[in-house]
């Protein structure tokens, strides 16, 4: 399920989902989406808000409206991988969906090409996690792959450079970034990166925080690490 005014405009916006699933919305949403013309063909539900919560998890904010879809196919990684040129954000086994949906928002802001997560660690782009990127994973592409040691040897290899996120790391993110295409690789919220991930990485960076706390959340320094690495992209 996806709920929420931008997530699910997003995904009847989305061409990948033309003809696929089944749309509730209140009666003044329903007539919304038919006078602003945002329905892209499809049939609406009408339903009352109070049936539309027992649809949905407790507390989910829908604002009157809700799309019952499969989940996204994703893209092939060579799709994201070539050719070696933009920003492309990696994440190593985050599981948090509200911190993974912040990211895909961060990503799409600052121009990033898409995101590579692993297949089996890392949650289905829906539910709160849709509702996190406020529509941000219908226009971001995602790649899934089985070990993303090796999705960052054959990164390498088509010259890309990784850079992850280490909050014990000697350099600076400043310092370790470059203008070249770059992978942003970001590690899970209470282990980090793992070795072989960090180990894969061309370098290990940290964000300095003169203010003294020890730490950001995982997404608030994807944001960081996204805005400084896109402005050296931008030369």
């Amino acid at each position: 399920m996806l709920w929420g005014r931008h997530p699910v405009l997003a995904a009847l916006a989305n061409p990948s989902r033309e003809g696929r699933g089944r749309l509730f919305a209140t009666p003044d949403r329903a007539d919304e989406l038919m006078r602003e013309g945002l329905l892209q063909g499809r049939e609406v539900e009408r339903i009352e808000a109070r049936e539309l919560d027992r649809l949905l998890p407790p507390g989910a904010v829908h604002q009157g409206l809700a799309f019952k879809v499969a989940p996204l196919e994703g893209v092939a990684f060579e799709a994201l991988a070539e050719p070696a040129e933009g920003l492309i954000v990696m994440l190593d086994q985050l599981t948090d969906p509200q911190n993974v949906g912040a990211i895909f928002r961060s990503a799409l802001a600052f121009g990033a090409r898409g995101v590579i997560v692993q297949d089996r660690h890392s949650p289905v782009l829906a539910g709160a996690l849709a509702k996190a990127a406020a529509g941000a994973t219908e226009r971001l592409p995602c790649a899934r792959v089985v070990n993303l040691s090796r999705a960052l040897e054959t990164l390498a290899d088509l010259g890309w450079r990784a850079v992850g996120l280490d909050g014990g790391a000697e350099a600076t993110l400043a310092e370790a970034l470059d203008a070249r295409p770059t992978v942003l690789v970001m590690g899970s919220e209470g282990e980090g990166l793992r070795r072989l991930v960090a180990e894969r990485c061309d370098a290990l960076a940290r964000i300095p925080m003169p203010g003294g706390f020890e730490s950001l959340n995982v997404s608030n320094a994807a944001a960081v690490a996204l805005y400084e690495a896109s402005r050296r992209q931008a030369g």
